[in-house]
């Protein structure tokens, strides 16, 4: 949704020809798909706009929200141009950043003038995902198994997880051809395995209480990822934009919180029975260590990564298990987490260096993913509303520690090497 204001009639700026209403276009389209692609935080949004509007010869300022941005680009004679954007953010298209990232570079370094990057831009638009709609669904799945020994290093759970994560894994790709449902969709997966799980997998208690059954196959829907971006903005001085997202992460949680209690109630389970004690281990180390391969193959297929970063992301994801791990033995989980958060970013960074390289974004999701966030979020919220107040609130407390300690160790990070790319910061603050 756009909104211009300004004389249509102004003298023409930007490289490549093309009027100030052409580069106003091509940039408020640019900001679009920027923002509906944002899930992951919107703090580089205000820097790529303004470094290409200049390139194009327009002076840029944007008014950042979660979902909304104010474009106001002027030419060097006649009168601005405001342009209201809005998009809703997601990370279910991360092939688009991938594409987006050298447009933006030869636009900035001057090696595509207008016409050029509206044609891209419409390439990357109208471009198809990467993945058939089977293979998205498979890489939920493997997604989900690959985190599954992570809450429980059993084979049952493996089992479980794999039933329960193909159920939800069904309903995102119907989702994808019915948008009316993404509206619902963390509560209709978590009812849907809330429903399966207390009535068919939950009835013996040495396998482990039933939300821990439940987590790996909803673990696509927990936004880990945006509750970490909110904090990282909130720290970098986005307060706004950190705010709007860190409520709808709680949103988000509440959701999928009242669809496992929904489960409770339309199998006749009491709220007591939703519990998160770990059954007894059983894979071997060999399962565990293959398992973080197997989840970066499936969020490759699960967010449309390209096919030629999965080994960099390999790379990434054993790195932040092994520093998390060795860090956790040394100083605590929170301390561990706060390094590898850090690792993580500051390898991210060097490794993005370059239009041609990985963007930054792609290159940390996976490795965030390990440090499991949102898992600590919907455990809390689910063992409270069970009656178990004190487990509950124990989660919900290291839960704020663990996403302090991730937002601030990617913020630290990202200071510690920062980027090269020569195109500054933007005048302002972008909310």
């Amino acid at each position: 949704m756009a909104r211009t204001e300004g004389d249509p009639e102004g003298p023409a700026v930007g490289a490549g020809g093309g009027g100030p209403d052409d580069v106003t276009g091509f940039l408020a389209r640019l900001t679009g798909l920027m923002l509906r692609t944002s899930g992951e935080g919107a703090e580089l949004i205000a820097r790529e706009v303004v470094a290409a509007g200049r390139a194009l010869g327009a002076e840029v300022s944007l008014l950042l929200v979660m979902d909304t941005a104010t474009l106001t680009v002027a030419g060097p004679d006649g009168p601005a141009r405001t342009v209201i954007v809005h998009a809703a953010p997601e990370v279910a298209r991360l092939d688009r950043i991938a594409a987006l990232k050298p447009l933006v570079a030869d636009v900035c370094a001057g090696r595509c003038g207008l016409a050029g990057a509206n044609a891209r831009l419409a390439r990357i638009e109208a471009a198809p995902a990467p993945y058939p709609w089977w293979l998205k669904m498979v890489g939920i799945v493997l997604f989900a198994l690959g985190f599954a020994p992570l809450m429980q290093p059993t084979w049952y759970e493996i089992g479980t997880t794999a039933v329960l994560a193909t159920l939800a894994a069904g309903l995102a790709v119907a989702s994808d051809r019915v948008p009316r449902l993404a509206r619902v969709l963390p509560l209709l997966a978590s009812v849907l395995v809330s429903v399966v799980t207390l009535g068919l997998f939950a009835g013996d208690p040495a396998h482990g209480g039933p939300v821990l059954l439940m987590l790996p196959a909803l673990f696509f829907f927990v936004p880990g990822d945006y509750l970490s971006a909110a904090a990282a903005e909130l720290g970098a001085g986005l307060v706004t934009t950190g705010a709007i997202r860190l409520v709808y992460a709680v949103f988000l949680l509440v959701q999928l919180c009242v669809g496992v209690l929904l489960g409770a109630y339309l199998t006749g389970t009491s709220t007591r029975a939703l519990f998160d004690t770990a059954a007894e281990a059983d894979l071997p180390r060999w399962v565990l260590f293959a398992s973080w391969t197997v989840f970066t193959a499936g969020t490759l297929a699960a967010f449309s990564i390209p096919r030629r970063f999965l080994p960099v992301l390999l790379a990434l994801v054993y790195l932040t298990v092994g520093v998390q791990s060795g860090a956790t033995a040394l100083i605590g989980e929170t301390g561990g987490t706060f390094v590898a958060a850090v690792v993580l970013a500051v390898a991210a960074t060097l490794l993005s260096r370059g239009p041609r390289r990985p963007p930054r974004l792609i290159l940390v999701l996976p490795g965030f993913f390990t440090l499991t966030v949102g898992s600590l979020g919907m455990r809390g919220l689910t063992t409270l509303a069970g009656g178990h107040v004190v487990d509950g609130f124990s989660d919900l407390l290291e839960l704020v520690l663990v996403v302090t300690a991730i937002a601030v160790g990617l913020v630290l990070g990202a200071t510690l090497v920062p980027d090269r790319s020569g195109r500054g910061e933007p005048p302002g603050q972008p909310n």
